[in-house]
């Protein structure tokens, strides 16, 4: 069983949602960003997306692609993400899940990189340009490594391929609340509320929603049916704002710990599928 399968049942037993955090490898540094991961699991993270930096991140908005861009001139690379996550998981058993684009898996090479970022700790792969169907050249060295693909799914895509792609999702499916770009607009809970519970029927794993989340209380409404929340743009806001600071860690903390306070207080008894 991996970790990922592992702590979203053991939540879904004790009737919760889980929370899932979004934070950009290499901003400000390397090293930083190993303390930020700590902080993220001290203050309840369930599970954290680890944003491995591109040139090009054309699914982000302007707070993600910033942090892509610091990250990048503070000489991060995916070796030193791998890196990073092997001297995490030191520490810790929470799902690591990189987040990216192709890219820089191809100049890897695929089979090097599953076989690589199995050995450092990964648990799962969200590559946002990369098509289900197009996976077929990574997917089975992922499978073999046993590492995770994890599926987008946004609300453009149609009744049949959605229903397809659920029945073969892996890890968790990743639902985008909105058309658009990362951080562009907060998400309204209740437009998407419908289409979650149809995913979710079709699902063999449980659903996610992220994009648009910014604060405790819209994670609490997207809790109410949803199986986990993602927030991204106000996290890695946060790392902007008190990057290199001894302010950092702590609001770091305090905001994730409210975001885990609101997601629990929302039972699978209280969801109205």
């Amino acid at each position: 069983m991996s970790r990922i399968e592992h702590i979203l049942g053991e939540l879904k037993e004790r009737g919760e949602k889980a929370l899932v955090t979004f934070v950009t490898a290499g901003d400000p540094d390397l090293e930083t960003t190993a303390q930020v991961i700590h902080t993220l699991v001290e203050a309840g993270a369930d599970l954290i997306e680890l944003g491995f930096p591109f040139s090009d991140p054309m699914a982000d908005g302007p707070t993600i692609q910033a942090s892509s861009e610091r990250a990048l001139e503070a000489g991060t690379t995916l070796d030193g993400v791998l890196a990073l996550v092997h001297k995490v998981r030191e520490h810790t058993n929470v799902p690591l899940v990189l987040m990216g684009y192709y890219n820089p898996i191809f100049s890897y090479g695929p089979e090097a990189f599953a076989r690589d970022a199995a050995t450092a700790g990964v648990d799962g792969l969200l590559l946002v340009d990369l098509p289900p169907e197009e996976a077929g050249e990574l997917q089975p060295f992922l499978q073999a490594a046993g590492i995770d693909l994890i599926t987008l799914l946004a609300p453009t895509t149609g009744r049949e391929r959605m229903v397809r792609l659920a029945e073969a999702a892996e890890g968790f499916l990743y639902y985008v609340s909105m058309t658009g770009v990362t951080g562009s607009q907060k998400v309204d809970a209740a437009s998407i509320r419908e289409a979650v519970s149809e995913l979710q029927a079709s699902s063999r794993v449980p659903v996610a929603v992220g994009f648009g989340v910014t604060s405790p209380e819209a994670a609490r409404d997207i809790a109410q049916f949803a199986d986990a929340v993602v927030v991204g743009s106000a996290l890695v806001k946060i790392i902007e704002e008190n990057g290199g600071s001894e302010s950092l860690l702590p609001e770091v903390g305090r905001f994730v710990s409210a975001l885990k306070e609101a997601v629990s207080s929302v039972s699978i008894a209280d969801d109205a599928r």
